[in-house]
């Protein structure tokens, strides 16, 4: 089962941080042991409400995994999706377009110009590879979902994410619920509360064991 989405103490929030250092230095986790063969995708659910309590513990981890010699490629969605919109100089036309037309029409621009298998995905290979050909990688971070929704869905992230991502492990911020079970399999909950976004290839992280 997911962890459940609950308020969580500063000493909860640090054995949390004690436990993802734990496992994503680990031998285990960066040779992909365990898996059974499947993608090495892993959802790290939160509480929407310690959004920013989880933003610290990432870039903490970023730090102290780096400090151990892990290197993380750390991807954002929300910034990659102003990175994305400025390259195609539509930035500050989106702007301007935010106070004058209905957000149904906004919300369909923004869909198609960051679409998932079109713009999203390709524009991470690109850092992907850049990282690799710079000083290289050993774990993905894939964070922003919360702030990209309703534009870009995480299910599609990960969906067309799978060719791409492959060779390191892919941890995905998710600030709602991942819940597994066998009678209604897996469920991405954004927020404990959109319930509509099916995934079934990951590994809950808190489920892994070091």
């Amino acid at each position: 089962m997911g962890v459940m989405v609950k308020n969580i103490s500063r000493e909860e929030m640090s054995e949390r941080f004690k436990h993802l250092q734990a496992v994503i230095s680990g031998e285990r986790f960066l040779s992909k042991q365990g898996l059974g063969n499947e993608i090495p995708f892993f959802i790290c659910p939160f509480n929407p409400k310690e959004a920013a309590a989880m933003d610290r513990t990432r870039q903490g981890l970023i730090k102290r995994l780096g400090s151990r010699g892990v290197e993380v490629l750390d991807i954002n969605l929300y910034d990659l999706s102003i990175e994305l919109l400025k390259d195609r100089e539509i930035w500050e036309q989106i702007l301007a377009m935010e106070e004058t037309v209905p957000k149904e029409q906004l919300k369909e621009l923004l869909q198609g110009v960051l679409d998932s298998e079109a713009h999203v995905v390709p524009a991470i290979a690109q850092k992907i590879a850049d990282k690799e050909a710079d000083t290289g990688f050993d774990v993905l971070f894939v964070s922003g979902i919360g702030e990209v929704f309703p534009y870009i869905r995480s299910h599609n992230v990960l969906n067309n994410l799978q060719s791409t991502a492959k060779d390191q492990p892919t941890v995905l911020f998710f600030p709602g619920e991942y819940t597994q079970s066998l009678e209604s399999g897996a469920s991405l909950d954004l927020f404990g509360k959109l319930q509509d976004d099916k995934y079934y290839r990951a590994f809950n992280i808190y489920d892994y064991e070091v």
